[in-house]
């Protein structure tokens, strides 16, 4: 067949180019392409797939998906895809094997995390303040927030993008030889860009590079949508093998292959490693009910990598942890738990380092060593109250949101616990003095929930029937009864979805005849399990010379019956040199004097007069920058305002509250802290008791 100049193919010789939007449109076709085959198999009676009875459904059903992927299935978003995007990518490595398991590849860990409604009370932006905390990046600033095409990406934004989202995806990406690596950005950019191409869609995400561990990672958040907007639905073999198989792709492109002789080396560095090794997992894979057979000639599989020699130093390096022991010549048994054992080893010396860098970080590098004798690890609930100097926080698991706290206790202990929410903790500063113990557990049903009980008849609950009982007596009901009832159907709507009320119609709910047991029950499960109570926002120096009532203050005047959870060690000898300074300065301002004998004695009413007195002071400066006038909040008094944010002084935390041309500082109370923004009456009582109302006739005593 003749060929003319429309017809030749002619080709072009020139280096390779960056791929980038081109191969995304590729991808994107082929996805389609894939997608209308899949439609034709699965119906090849019906054209398109799409009419009722299509593939969307049937797809779903025949995919052997879970009910997450399956509902987004049938809602569209996967429609075409077996189990989620990456489906396709996943079936083709269980034919062709997957690349990052054989000899050679750089081995990367890849942590992940779905977080259902993310935007809903504020754990999203938690988690992303968190990742960008100060001391993460690689000269010990604050961490950065990247994206595809920004060195600086817009939190606020990418969380309003994300707010109406069902879930969203946390990953951790930490490959082995990070810290070889030129740019982790790049890398990242060139990662997500592949798994965009896998998946058949733009992704929205951002990330954040950490150096503060010893192997260097990165923290990736993408929100839960597709660039159609619809629910981003990712393959579960996708996720745990997919993500690792396309980051060893890159850092073994950009690192080169692992040699056997690298290879041998990093083995030979875990030999004495106090945490779950790779050597462990070879050593549980040849065990035979719990016995290891290491006679020469015995069924051993045979490794150049792990052989003989790495399996025995192993061994006895468990030996000495009391995890293995020899039965006979070459014979061993392992420890039923010894995955379990080590690996929790491994998060207890994670913890421990964690504590040893807060101490730096407080100190500056001055204070001496403390021998980790003394650490003390804490699960949701400290058996006894934990009073100290709080100086770390950091997230429990790095993909989730729960909080982990380091105090530095008064009693000469480092203590860590866990489990606390970002809510506790927004209003307490770093530094700050802090008591933490076992919150009370609910021993009574709320008052809505007697209101409740009081008014079902034969276990049937009427919302209309006790609004029209309200408004006869509206004399005696505090606050609104529509907002009351309102209130009531809310807490019932949360109490059907614990499966503790039925409701029937929109007017009948059923109540169960144990239903004070049942929402007890409801309410101490949802309870955290320990409080944070604010002590002083102060560090000791900042005490020392304060002119208000200070925390010091109140362990002087309480006297040797405060001093008994007190050792003269780390914080706790701190704070005695403390207080003995503190005692100096009230002697010389006069607020104290040496009697005869050489005791101290205390000006009356010393916490009173100190904190009245440091309140005028802050309330005066206010007035000046404000321009408004401080008015004092006295005994019989009653102020009106808009309640602002709480202010930390020497004395205590207390709230603003301002009307047009003046304002006051009152004592603050969680309960308080709760109506920010909002109009408010604030009264005292005779012995300095705070009674509060919001709006109008609507009250509650503190």
């Amino acid at each position: 067949m003749a060929q003319d100049d429309d017809t030749a193919f002619r080709p072009r010789v020139g280096r390779l180019r960056s791929e980038g939007r081109a191969a995304r449109g590729r991808a994107d076709f082929l996805a389609a392409v894939r997608t209308q085959v899949r439609r034709q198999s699965l119906n090849p009676g019906k054209r398109g797939g799409n009419g009722a009875g299509g593939s969307g459904r049937r797809f779903s059903s025949e995919s052997g998906a879970s009910s997450r992927a399956g509902s987004a299935s049938r809602s569209g978003s996967t429609r075409g895809v077996g189990r989620g995007r990456g489906a396709s990518f996943v079936r083709a490595r269980g034919i062709t094997g997957w690349r990052h398991q054989v000899s050679g590849a750089r081995r990367v860990t890849v942590k992940a995390r779905v977080v259902r409604q993310a935007g809903k009370g504020g754990g999203a932006a938690a988690h992303l303040r968190y990742i960008q905390r100060d001391g993460t990046s690689r000269d010990g600033e604050r961490g950065v927030l990247y994206g595809a095409e920004t060195d600086r990406a817009d939190a606020k934004a990418f969380l309003e993008r994300g707010a109406e989202d069902r879930h969203q995806f946390r990953f951790i990406v930490s490959p082995e030889d990070a810290d070889r690596m030129d740019d982790l950005t790049d890398f990242t950019r060139e990662l997500m860009t592949q798994i965009e191409a896998d998946l058949g869609t733009r992704l929205d995400w951002v990330a954040v590079n950490h150096f503060n561990t010893a192997h260097p990672h990165v923290h990736v958040v993408v929100n839960g949508r597709d660039d159609q907007g619809k629910d981003l639905v990712i393959d579960g073999g996708y996720i745990t093998h997919g993500l690792r198989e396309r980051a060893s792709e890159f850092v073994t492109l950009d690192l080169g292959p692992v040699s056997e002789i690298e290879q041998r080396r990093k083995l030979e560095t875990e030999i004495d490693r106090d945490r779950f090794t790779r050597l462990d997992r070879a050593l549980l894979d040849q065990a035979r009910d719990g016995t290891i057979d290491m006679r020469p000639g015995s069924d051993m599989p045979t490794s150049d990598l792990m052989d003989r020699r790495l399996r025995l130093s192993r061994l006895a390096k468990l030996e000495r942890m009391g995890l293995a022991s020899p039965t006979a010549p070459g014979r061993w048994t392992l420890d039923d738990r010894l995955e379990e054992r080590l690996r929790n080893l491994g998060e207890r010396d994670d913890i421990t380092k964690q504590m040893h860098r807060a101490l730096k970080a407080r100190d500056k590098g001055t204070a001496p060593t403390r021998d980790p004798a003394h650490f003390r690890f804490h699960g949701e609930t400290p058996e006894k109250p934990v009073t100290g100097q709080l100086i770390d926080r950091h997230l429990t698991d790095e993909l989730g949101e729960k909080l982990s706290l380091v105090v530095d206790g008064i009693d000469g202990r480092m203590h860590h616990l866990r489990g606390f929410d970002h809510a506790q903790m927004e209003d307490i500063p770093s530094g700050a003095i802090v008591e933490i113990a076992a919150a009370p557990v609910p021993d009574k049903p709320r008052p809505s929930d007697r209101a409740i009980l009081a008014q079902t008849e034969d276990g049937i609950y009427r919302p209309s029937a006790h609004l029209e009982r309200m408004q006869l007596d509206r004399w005696s009901v505090k606050g609104t009864p529509e907002d009351l009832i309102k209130g009531h159907v809310r807490r019932l709507e949360a109490l059907r979805r614990a499966g503790v009320v039925e409701r029937l119609d929109a007017d009948r709910w059923r109540i169960p005849e144990d239903f004070q047991q049942k929402v007890i029950a409801y309410d101490a499960a949802r309870a955290p399990k320990a409080t944070v109570r604010l002590l002083s926002a102060f560090d000791l120096e900042a005490q020392i010379g304060s002119d208000g009532a200070t925390w010091l203050d109140r362990r002087l005047v309480a006297g040797v019956s405060r001093e008994g959870d007190r050792v003269e060690a780390g914080f706790g000898s701190e704070v005695g040199d403390a207080l003995a300074r503190r005692q100096k300065a009230l002697i010389q301002r006069g607020d104290a004097s040496l009697t005869p004998e050489g005791m101290v004695r205390y000006r009356k009413n010393l916490l009173a007069t100190l904190e009245g007195r440091q309140v005028e002071r802050v309330g005066q400066a206010m007035a000046g920058k404000r321009g408004k006038l401080w008015r004092p909040l006295d005994r019989f008094e009653t102020i009106q305002g808009t309640m602002k944010g709480p202010i930390d002084l020497a004395s205590g935390r207390f709230a603003v509250l301002e009307s047009g041309h003046e304002f006051s500082l009152v004592p603050w109370r969680p309960e308080i802290g709760r109506q920010r923004q909002k109009e408010m009456a604030i009264s005292m009582d005779e012995h300095g008791g705070i009674s509060w109302e919001l709006g109008r006739g609507r009250g509650l005593g503190l």
